[in-house]
C-alpha cells in the first residue's frame, strides 16, 4: 500500500528528484539505514545534510541487502528549490565515498515514490565458473563457484520462472499483506564474459533473498544434487511436504540492475531483460 505522505515533501519550496545510482555493497550492512552501521542510505542522507543543512530523507525503490550491489538502483529525495538536479549531482559526487556513484540526477512530479511507482524490477546474479573469476578484481562481485555445471539443465531451471508462482518456499521472509506471488517476466542464464555465467531476472516484485534462494536452488541442480523436478513442486506453494529449497547463494554476487517505472512500461520487459540500459 502506498504511504499517505512522503517524508521530506514540501511541495510549495521543494523540489523532487530521482536519483540513479550505482553502489559497491561490499562495506555496507545493506540499504537501510541502521543505528550504528554503514549503510548507502545513511551515507547519502548524511551527504545531503551537509549539503542542505538540513535532515532530507532519501527513499529507495528496494531495499538491498548486506553485500549486494547495485547498478541501477532508484531513489528519491526532497531538497530546497535552489538545488537543481545537475547541481547536486556534482555536489554529490563531490563528497560521497568512493563505492557510490550518482549516475543521474532528474527532476520528478511531487508525489513520485520510487518503490510504490516501480512496475518492474531487474536483478542480475554472477555466477563465476572459469580460474579467472578468482582474482581479485572479479572475485568481490560473483560467487566464484569453480564447479562443472549441467548448462542445459540449468537453462531448463530458468523455463520454469516465467509467469506468476508463489514464491514462498523462495523467500526468507515473508509480506503477508501482499502475499507471497510474484510474476516473472523473464528468467535467463547468459554468459558471463570469458569468467562465467549471469543469470538475469525481471519481475513485478521480489521477496526478501528470494533471487538468492532461486540461484542456489537451481546451481545445485545443475551439479546433479537434487532433481528439476524439486524447483517445479517448490514454485506450486505449499504442500511439498518437507521439500525445501537449497541454500541461497552468496550476496556477492546478485546486483540490483534496472528499476522500470510507467514511462518506459511500454517496451516489454522482457526486452528491457535482453537489452538493458547501458551502465
Amino acid at each position: 500500500m502506498r504511504p499517505p505522505y512522503l517524508p521530506g515533501v514540501n511541495a510549495v519550496e521543494d523540489n523532487r528528484l530521482k536519483l540513479i545510482l550505482q553502489y559497491d555493497g561490499s562495506a555496507f550492512h545493506g540499504w537501510q539505514i541502521q543505528r550504528d552501521k554503514r549503510t548507502v542510505q545513511g551515507e547519502l542522507e548524511a551527504a545531503l545534510k551537509q549539503l542542505t543543512s538540513a535532515r532530507r530523507p532519501v527513499v529507495g525503490s528496494g531495499r538491498t541487502d548486506r553485500g549486494v550491489h547495485a547498478t541501477g538502483q532508484v531513489a528519491a529525495v526532497s531538497v530546497p528549490a535552489p538545488w537543481q538536479p545537475e547541481r547536486l549531482k556534482k555536489a554529490l559526487s563531490a563528497i560521497l565515498p568512493n563505492d557510490i556513484w550518482i549516475e543521474s540526477v532528474q527532476g520528478v512530479p511531487a508525489d513520485f515514490h520510487p518503490r510504490f511507482d516501480a512496475v518492474a524490477r531487474t536483478y542480475v546474479y554472477r555466477l563465476g565458473l572459469s580460474e579467472a573469476a578468482r582474482s581479485p578484481f572479479e572475485r568481490p562481485w560473483c560467487w566464484p563457484l569453480m564447479a562443472e555445471l549441467d548448462t542445459p539443465l540449468l537453462d531448463n531451471a530458468a523455463s520454469l520462472l516465467p509467469g506468476t508462482h508463489t514464491f514462498k518456499a523462495f523467500a526468507k521472509s515473508g509480506q503477508p499483506e501482499r502475499g507471497d506471488s510474484c510474476t516473472i517476466a523473464q528468467a535467463c542464464w547468459v554468459p558471463w564474459r570469458d569468467l562465467g555465467l549471469e543469470f538475469r531476472i525481471t519481475a513485478d516484485r521480489f521477496l526478501h533473498h528470494m533471487v538468492r534462494y532461486l540461484v542456489g536452488t537451481m546451481v545445485d541442480v545443475a551439479r546433479g544434487r537434487r532433481p528439476l523436478e524439486d524447483l517445479r513442486l517448490l514454485l506450486r506453494g505449499p504442500g511439498g511436504g518437507d521439500l525445501k529449497t537449497s541454500p541461497p547463494a552468496p550476496p556477492e554476487g546478485l546486483f540490483l540492475h534496472h528499476v522500470a517505472y510507467p514511462e518506459n512500461a511500454q517496451e516489454p520487459l522482457a526486452e528491457r531483460l535482453l537489452h538493458p540500459p547501458t551502465q
